[in-house]
């Protein structure tokens, strides 16, 4: 018999991109972030936007987030899901200095802005099969408060 060696050679790959890591799988979901709600007075005030999921664990989920909550996720799926994780739309500091003569973070167009950014951030998260497991992630769609405590684990799909 002859002798066969086996092919040892490393496959060459190219390294992965974010368009790569977080394009559209073939189980795409595709989220809404819509409705902004300005809320709040002084301080106080904050603008909330309508997460709109069309399937997940829910036949349809519609919650409210803010900023804030959406800065929470992304730390958790660094955190926890070990993916390179896409960056939010920025804070806008300079937006919320006073006296600049406009709405400032509560002016229509960077309302708009920032909700466009925020639906292409989860979007992009949502679409990525490691992330879709994570049940930061489903809470973050599905349950009306987020809570910041929870145990962090995987979802076992039924």
């Amino acid at each position: 018999m002859a002798d066969t060696i086996a092919d040892t050679r490393r496959l060459f790959t190219k390294p992965q991109n974010l368009n790569d890591a977080y394009g559209p799988p073939s189980n795409f979901l595709e989220i809404d972030v819509s409705n902004p709600e300005t809320i709040g007075v002084g301080r106080g005030r904050h603008t909330t936007y309508e997460t709109n999921l069309p399937i997940f664990k829910l036949k349809e989920s519609c919650v409210r987030r803010r900023y804030s909550d959406f800065e929470w996720l992304r730390a958790e799926l660094e955190r926890e899901s070990k993916v390179v994780v896409p960056p939010l739309p920025g804070k806008a500091l300079i937006r919320q200095l006073p006296f600049r003569g406009d709405d400032g973070i509560f002016d229509d167009s960077f309302i708009e802005e920032r909700r466009q950014g925020l639906e292409q951030f989860l979007n992009k998260v949502a679409g990525h099969p490691l992330a879709q497991n994570e049940r930061c992630l489903h809470m973050f769609l599905q349950e009306e408060s987020v809570d910041k405590n929870y145990t962090p684990s995987k979802v076992r799909q039924a």
